[in-house]
This record gives C-alpha cells, sequence and structure tokens, in this order.
C-alpha cells in the first residue's frame, strides 16, 4: 500500500474487505476477547509468537485498521491507538522512561500538555526541562546523563509556532536521543514528521484526524529507525523483560520492538485502550482528511489576512502570513499549509477577549479545535489558565489573546461574524 498517494491512502490503507462477510467498510468490532483455535494457539499469542487477537484491552480488529491506517500515512513501521491525546503522550514515554528520568520539552506547547510534564509526571519519578526550540545550543545544553526523549509540537498550540524539526531532529541525532513530536495541528497530510528525522509521532485523534468532535483518542506512530540498543538508556526495549521469558523486545522484534513493547505491556499495564466505536469513526474521518485540510488551511489564510489588517487587531500568530517569523519554516516544513489554528491579540485585552468570545454566532465557543465548525477560546481564562502569566506569555496565551480554530465554512460568513463581534468587543 505504501505505493499508493496520500489520498488513496486515507480511504484503503490498513483495511480489506471483511473476510466473513464482505463488508466493505470496516465493522465494528464490539466485542472483548477472542476464541482461540486450540491451547496451542492461545500459548502462540501470549508468547507474542503469532500475532493475533487475545483482548480488547490490548487489540482489537477495528483499532488496528486505524493504527494502520495512520502508520502509513505518517510513513511509520506501526501504531497503537489509545484513549486520548494525552495518553498517548503517557504511552509514547512510558518504555523509554525510568524513575530519575527526564525528557526535553519545548516551551511552545499546549497548556495541558505543560502541566502533565511539569507536574503529574513527577509522580512516575520523571521530570522535564522546557527550552526554547529556536536556541538549538540551549537544547543541546539541556541534554543529561538521564534525559531520555525531545519533545515538541510540529505546529505549536495555540501560537501556531512551527517547529525546525531538522534543525531539532539533527540535535537528537548528535545526542543519541529519540524525537517525539506531537502532529496533531498539522496532521499527516501538512507534515510527516519522520521525514524531518522524528522517532515518534503522536497524535490527538480528537482533531483533525476525526474532524467532528466526536471522538475522543490519541495515536502513536514508530518510525522503526531508532536503535535502541545502542546505547543501553532503553532497557525495557533491549533488555531481556521478565514478563515475557525474557524476551528482548528489539533484538527480537527489531523495527516493530517499540510498537509490540507499546501493545503487549503499555497498553496491558496501563489500559489506555480506545475503543473500537471511537476508532471506527475516526477511521471514517480520515477518508476525507486531504480535503478538509485544504479548505481548512485556505480559510484560515484568508480570515487570517483580513483580522491582520483590522485596526482593532494588535497581531495574528498565523504563520501561513508573509509578515510571521515562522513563514518561510513553514514552507519547509508544512509545505501544504501552516495549518488552521492561530491566536489573534484583541485591543481592550482581557475584557474584549472575554466580550468578543461571548458575541461570536458562528464560532462555537469549546475547549477543543481541528473540528469541521470554527471554534474559539480564551485560553488565558480556560486551557492555559493553570499556568503563571509569564507561562502563558511564553506558550502563546498572554491574557489579551483569543485562539481560533478555523473550519470548513464559507469564509465571508466567518469574517462577517467577526466583524460584528469585534465591533460589540472594542466598542
Amino acid at each position: 500500500m505504501t505505493d499508493y498517494s496520500f489520498d488513496t491512502l486515507q480511504v484503503h490503507a490498513g483495511t480489506e474487505p471483511d473476510p466473513a462477510t464482505g463488508a466493505r467498510q470496516v465493522p465494528i468490532y464490539q466485542t472483548t476477547a477472542y476464541v482461540f483455535k486450540d491451547a496451542e494457539h492461545a500459548a502462540r499469542l501470549f508468547n507474542l509468537q503469532e500475532v493475533g487477537y487475545i483482548y480488547s484491552r490490548l487489540t482489537n480488529p477495528t483499532v488496528s485498521a486505524l493504527a494502520n491506517r495512520v502508520a502509513a500515512l505518517e510513513g511509520g513501521v506501526g501504531a497503537v491507538c489509545c484513549s486520548s491525546g494525552h495518553a498517548a503522550q503517557i504511552m509514547a514515554l512510558f518504555p523509554l522512561m525510568m524513575p530519575g528520568c527526564n525528557i526535553i520539552a519545548s516551551t511552545r506547547l499546549y497548556g495541558g500538555t505543560i502541566t502533565q510534564f511539569s507536574q503529574t509526571i513527577k509522580r512516575f519519578g520523571w521530570s522535564a526541562k522546557f527550552v526554547d526550540f529556536d536556541d538549538l545550543e540551549a537544547l543541546e545544553a539541556a541534554v543529561d546523563d538521564n534525559t531520555r526523549a525531545i519533545f515538541c509540537e510540529s505546529i505549536s498550540n495555540p501560537g501556531g509556532y512551527v517547529t525546525d524539526l531538522p534543525a531539532v531532529s539533527a540535535v537528537t541525532d548528535k545526542v543519541g536521543l529519540p524525537l517525539i513530536v506531537d502532529n496533531t495541528l498539522a496532521s499527516p497530510y501538512l507534515c510527516r514528521p519522520i521525514e524531518h528525522g522524528a522517532t515518534l509521532v503522536v497524535h490527538s485523534a480528537t482533531k483533525y484526524l476525526t474532524g467532528n468532535g466526536t471522538v475522543t483518542g490519541g495515536v502513536i506512530v514508530d518510525s522503526g529507525k531508532f536503535n535502541w540498543s545502542a546505547s543501553g538508556k532503553f532497557p525495557s526495549l533491549s533488555e531481556p523483560e521478565p514478563a515475557y521469558h525474557g524476551l528482548k523486545f528489539h533484538e527480537a522484534l527489531g523495527p516493530m520492538a517499540y510498537t509490540f513493547h507499546s501493545i503487549a505491556i503499555g497498553l496491558r499495564d496501563l489500559g489506555m485502550t480506545m475503543n473500537p466505536q471511537g476508532a471506527h469513526y475516526t477511521l471514517m474521518g480520515i477518508e476525507t482528511l486531504s480535503l478538509r485540510m485544504d479548505k481548512h488551511v485556505a480559510n484560515a489564510k484568508t480570515v487570517a489576512a483580513w483580522l491582520e489588517a483590522d485596526p482593532r487587531i494588535d497581531y495574528v500568530t498565523y504563520a501561513g502570513l508573509e509578515s510571521s517569523p515562522w513563514h518561510e519554516r513553514a514552507n519547509r516544513v508544512c509545505p501544504k499549509g501552516a495549518g488552521a489554528l492561530f491566536t489573534v491579540a484583541v485591543k481592550g485585552g482581557y475584557d474584549a477577549c472575554v466580550k468578543l468570545v461571548n458575541n461570536l454566532k458562528l464560532f462555537s465557543h469549546v475547549a477543543n479545535l481541528g473540528d469541521a465548525r470554527s471554534l474559539i477560546i480564551h485560553s488565558a481564562s480556560t486551557t492555559h489558565r493553570q499556568l503563571t502569566e509569564a507561562q502563558q506569555v511564553a506558550a502563546g496565551a498572554a491574557p489579551n489573546v483569543v485562539r481560533l480554530s478555523i473550519g470548513i465554512e464559507n469564509a465571508a460568513d466567518l469574517i462577517a461574524d467577526l466583524d460584528q463581534a469585534l465591533a460589540v468587543a472594542t466598542a
């Protein structure tokens, strides 16, 4: 399947007609367990000697079809689906980390991710260092003997900042660490981080992959290119696993080691499982991914340009604008477009932002993004409210800023809605 174009892969990859019924669409396998052929068959499955289905906390045919499709779209060797984007981040780190280990993360991340990395992972004995990824020397200097991964977003939430993935991956290659890239905002249609040197790619499938606000889910895609045995820093993958009779995942499974470990150990013990109905919805959403992303990007360019020219606006952060400091980088890293999420600084500050949100009619005020509908949120009072003001500013979520997720409606209608709401907000 890898020889086909993106538009074909998004419809066909990872799926075949159901062998039992001939059903063309992937069935929802709403089952907990699977009947073994005999005792020997069961033993082979539990020993990882044969690929198959045991229990839906581990694998499910509908969920596996989604994992295979996203892996194909991202150019990875395998993928694992889980219950949310946040779950995907913990799952991505789980095979790599031990108590006392740390990660290096970009300062430009979704506020919930900053909280997860700065606070929650401490309970596992892990820690995070936050670095401006435009300062490559600082990034390299932050690496120590206990660092196990480097994490960033291809396009950041909420500011739309574009990470220079080739430059960052050059640093990770130099220090011998895996690069984990959250590609939620770009989707594999706009950016393929593995082609820029990423080791692992994570997604909140809740957003553009599904595209209609119906599913909570996450995906981790493995490039299959990292040598987990080279440094001795990743014993979960390179050393004998007691739960599998001393199996060395990397030695036995090669490029698929990380994927199999994430299923056999990660999903088995953490239980962050995606449900088959959610996987089915996401599969259907992905069938139109390229069509939707083209429309998202076209609308975002039009709306962002209009806002930038409006005297009621201080600035717009969209990397698709030629005025953006990230415009050239976006053309390199995301050649099909800089996504459809950006922030807008409204003259009048915090109060004007609140009035703007309250007076919009087409835009929905929700804590989500990547929907076919256009969405707005005031990050400083919602998604980033747990951060200090300095952290909010660093993350692109200052008190005078609103975040827009531009949908696939008519751009002129969206502009008219913003125009009337701005009139009230800045009166």
